[in-house]
């Protein structure tokens, strides 16, 4: 079944017939071809496969988990591939990322979206941990779902991550999480994550070495 599912998700990958001008990659989610330009020579702007995880699930459980209307934002959004799917599917979304990503994460945003959603998503920096209240002020901020794929890996800001985590989230927030496993010290976030929210493991893909999580806040995912 893994092996299946995963080929689904791989599937929906295709790759230009021709050398284009500039190199990019296309994706079918959502009723849509999706054409992605990556960079690289930047680590965040590559399309990764946790992404794909969590394009095929938003797709795939669009009644239960219904993102019409609904504020969502991603963190590390890179490329903006979750986040233009979590647009066409009828979602008020924004994207963010650190401020060298933002001119390629905004180039692909507005080229799959522009004419093609109820809402037209927006670009904003996010530096974790760093002047989140100025920037996303409790008292105005209010998401529905917290996205975010491949956040955790080899780097030295995990704890800015949980920070940006429990600033963003508020009691009713949902965090879809796709995470691969990688090195013993990166999935100790994991325990730590826990310590704030509860988690529930909603798709595993041994294959991939990706799971996909869903969290809220302590003693809320029952309410």
């Amino acid at each position: 079944e893994d092996d299946q599912i995963v080929a689904e998700i791989m599937g929906r990958r295709f790759f230009p017939d021709l050398r284009a001008y500039k190199a990019w990659e296309g994706f079918h989610f959502a009723r849509h071809e999706i054409r992605i330009t990556e960079a690289t020579d930047c680590y965040g702007a590559v399309v990764w496969p946790s992404a794909l995880v969590l394009c095929y699930f938003l797709e795939t459980n669009s009644k239960q988990y219904n993102l019409v209307d609904k504020n969502v934002i991603e963190i590390g959004a890179g490329t903006g591939l979750v986040s233009i799917v979590a647009s066409l599917l009828g979602a008020f979304v924004t994207a963010t990322d650190l401020p060298e990503l933002l001119g390629n994460l905004q180039h692909n945003v507005l080229q799959n979206t522009k004419q093609k959603c109820k809402h037209q998503p927006c670009v904003k920096e996010l530096s974790w941990g760093i002047d989140l209240e100025k920037n996303f002020p409790k008292s105005s901020c209010h998401f529905d779902y917290i996205m975010a794929a491949d956040v955790v890996y080899h780097h030295p800001f995990l704890d800015e991550l949980l920070q940006t985590f429990d600033h963003l989230c508020n009691n009713d927030t949902v965090i879809l999480w796709a995470m691969k496993f990688r090195l013993e010290n990166e999935n100790r976030f994991v325990d730590r994550f826990q310590t704030l929210f509860d988690l529930e493991m909603i798709s595993n893909f041994p294959s991939l070495n990706i799971a996909l999580y869903k969290a809220m806040r302590k003693g809320r995912m029952k309410a």
